[in-house]
């Protein structure tokens, strides 16, 4: 059974992500919610149900634990709401819960927000420590996600030639994307030299190859395309979404069958969400992704899981400039988690966003002119989660 052409985005909305001190968890969700409300031209009595995706509750005073986070900024009490996590594919799953209540004919009009609140710990009570403190008492302990991600980069060089110099083409790419974006974490350009001296995070990951931690909220407002049409919106369809889960928390780096190379839950996702789409040529048949940058690895390596171009061509694929705003296929048009950030929940509801805005047409400086078809992926954990969605007018 395909979702193909059933459920319509009509809104998007989204805070400023970043070091949002002056607003709560609760601020940032109300803000991104109304917006996505303003764009699609309702009000909240006409949503029926929502779906929130927090990764983190812990770190907001237990705010997101359950789905009255959202009921209780919203005061949209007596309607249902869901809390969804997923490591870092969490508001992605948000979205794409509240697709299947559409296409299924359980409702009609939803939201989906993703919100988290990052930046109020102090470095003691942060993702690492908890990572290190709170899990597994023997394979966490030194495990970091720059750690792991720089498994991957490793392995890569070694496998395929490349160096610290086609990383760096990442970063630029991305630094430079977000600087046209106002919504974006870090809003300024860097240059190769900075990137190849800044301070080593995990060798071979510098300073500039790791995404920010990051306050943010989004949210997107979904209907059926029967609903849209009605409204006389202008929208865009869900063609195929994906969901795969390749291995366990613990267990990711210890699978023998992982090659370190890439990560098997995109390519399952995508999969999934090309065959419901009637995609067989992702380079050809996609203008654009917005694809899960966490390290600059990590994109490198997406080009590949995807099917933008053959295992072992990511290096070259950047190196050429195919991903560049004026590339054949643009990646990370508003700068990617490196530039945007990385507000766990909050991203996936992003991406999505990001590529419903290009699809429109409203991107500004950063538009990719004639765009019709986008990907949005993320992926969660050590590379043990994704979620894939096809885009299209």
């Amino acid at each position: 059974m395909s979702i193909k052409d059933k459920v319509a985005i009509i809104g998007v909305g989204m805070t400023k992500f970043g070091d949002n001190f002056e607003l709560t968890y609760q601020d940032m969700m109300v803000q991104a919610v109304h917006e996505a409300m303003a764009d699609a031209g309702i009000s909240l009595k006409d949503v029926e149900a929502g779906w929130l995706g927090t990764f983190g509750p812990d770190d907001t005073g237990m705010e997101g634990k359950g789905g009255n986070a959202l009921c209780d900024a919203l005061q949209m009490w007596g309607r249902p709401v869901s809390r969804v996590e997923g490591y870092c594919t969490s508001g992605m799953e948000a979205v794409r819960h509240g697709a299947m209540s559409i296409a299924a004919g359980m409702y009609d009009m939803v939201i989906a927000v993703g919100c988290e609140k990052m930046r109020d710990l102090p470095p003691r009570g942060s993702l690492v420590a908890r990572h290190v403190e709170k899990t597994h008492p023997l394979l966490c302990k030194g495990r970091t996600a720059p750690g792991m991600f720089a498994l991957v980069a490793n392995r890569y060089f070694h496998t395929f030639g490349i160096d610290k110099s086609t990383l760096a083409k990442v970063a630029v790419k991305n630094h430079f994307n977000g600087s046209l974006n106002p919504k974006a974490h870090f809003r300024r350009e860097v240059t190769p030299e900075q990137v190849l001296k800044a301070p080593l995070v995990a060798d071979p990951l510098g300073l500039f190859d790791c995404c920010p931690t990051t306050d943010g909220s989004a949210a997107v407002v979904m209907c059926s395309k029967e609903t849209a049409d009605r409204l006389g919106k202008d929208y865009v369809l869900i063609k195929g979404m994906g969901l795969s889960q390749s291995a366990g928390f613990f267990t990711t780096q210890f699978d023998p069958d992982n090659d370190f190379l890439g990560f098997k839950a995109t390519r399952e996702a995508a999969n999934m969400a090309y065959q419901q789409a009637g995609i067989t040529d992702p380079f050809k048949q996609i203008d654009l992704a917005e694809v899960h940058d966490c390290f600059t690895i990590t994109e490198i390596v997406n080009y590949e899981d995807l099917g933008f171009c053959a295992k072992g061509d990511g290096g070259k694929f950047i190196s050429e400039g195919v991903s560049t705003l004026q590339g054949e296929l643009p990646v990370n048009t508003a700068g990617g988690l490196k530039s945007c950030g990385h507000p766990v929940g909050a991203t996936g509801v992003r991406v999505v966003g990001e590529v419903v805005n290009q699809l429109l047409g409203r991107m500004g400086k950063r538009q990719i002119k004639g765009a019709t078809t986008g990907v949005a992926h993320t992926l969660g954990g050590p590379g043990a989660e994704s979620c894939v969605m096809v885009l299209g007018r």
